[in-house]
């Protein structure tokens, strides 16, 4: 019983310990974590949070204000505003990742084209990347979609295309540091095939910042992706997209205030969200390499 008793007793320091540790890991963390759980459970099946329909009018119920039965209110056409926020989790979140990959991919197939390709190669892609650069992430998709059209997939592949330089030049970066480290040298000095040696050790640690990186970027390519609703050029109304839904509620702030209030706050609180866990990965990252 005695070393029963010392047991728990030893333990009782570890748990005091640990318990305002964990008090102590940011409660706007816990929250943006919530958050972005229940973005996804609303991407993947929003029935679950919001079983209406979001494109259900009723003239009716138009400008019907935030409470009883209409938690968030209704717009214009009286569509429930709650329902139309939640069932555009998916496209917002849609553009965000699937452009990030986009810029991801090729980027760092850019950037390890010019950190390990000859010189002559490397200026020339980087002198491309230094132009394109020179413009803004958002007005460079618009030159893209004025070339490719509107609509929601082609507002992806521009942000997705837009992002690409940006991502190039950090692994090109990245890759000039890893190629000159010792177990490269050692690598090559024990005559392994140089794909092999890219594959498997170049890549993975050239790469591996880049994604956290990457990780912040999703909330920027949201915030891209509204904007190109915002201006007519993503999903096309009465699609049930934070941006459009922005677009066309502008047009009703002395109706209804909350026609822009809540994709506003949908949108501001994602990319917070997202922008929170990606700055703690690359606190982490940074951390254990320190």
């Amino acid at each position: 019983m005695t070393v029963v008793n010392k047991t728990l007793l030893s333990n009782v320091p570890l748990a005091v310990g640990v318990a305002p540790r964990l008090w102590r890991l940011r409660p706007g963390l816990l929250l943006a974590g919530v958050f972005l759980m229940l973005l996804i459970i609303a991407a993947l099946i929003p029935h679950v949070l919001a079983p209406g329909d979001p494109l259900e009018a009723s003239a009716r119920l138009a400008f019907h204000s935030p409470g009883g039965g209409h938690w968030l209110g209704t717009d214009e056409n009286g569509r429930d505003v709650y329902t139309r926020l939640v069932h555009g989790v998916r496209p917002s979140l849609l553009m965000g990742v699937a452009a990030t990959t986009i810029a991801l991919v090729f980027g760092v197939a850019l950037g390890l084209l010019a950190g390990l390709g000859p010189r002559a190669v490397d200026a020339t892609i980087m002198r491309l990347v230094d132009v394109l650069l020179a413009f803004p992430d958002l007005l460079l998709a618009l030159v893209i979609i004025t070339f490719w059209g509107q609509g929601l997939l082609n507002s992806v592949v521009a942000v997705g295309v837009a992002g690409v330089p940006r991502f190039a030049r950090m692994v090109r970066a990245q890759t000039l540091v890893v190629r000159s480290a010792p177990y490269i040298e050692a690598a090559t000095t024990l005559g392994i095939h140089r794909g092999l040696v890219i594959i498997r050790h170049v890549l993975p640690n050239a790469i591996k910042p880049i994604l956290i990186l990457a990780t912040i970027g999703i909330g920027g390519n949201i915030t891209a992706g509204a904007a190109l609703s915002f201006l007519g050029f993503g999903a096309p109304p009465p699609s049930p997209e934070w941006g459009e839904m922005l677009s066309s509620g502008r047009n009703y702030l002395a109706n209804g205030w909350w026609l822009v209030a809540w994709p506003g706050l949908a949108v501001t609180l994602t990319v917070v969200s997202i922008t929170a866990l990606g700055r703690e990965l690359l606190r982490r990252s940074e951390g254990k390499r320190g």
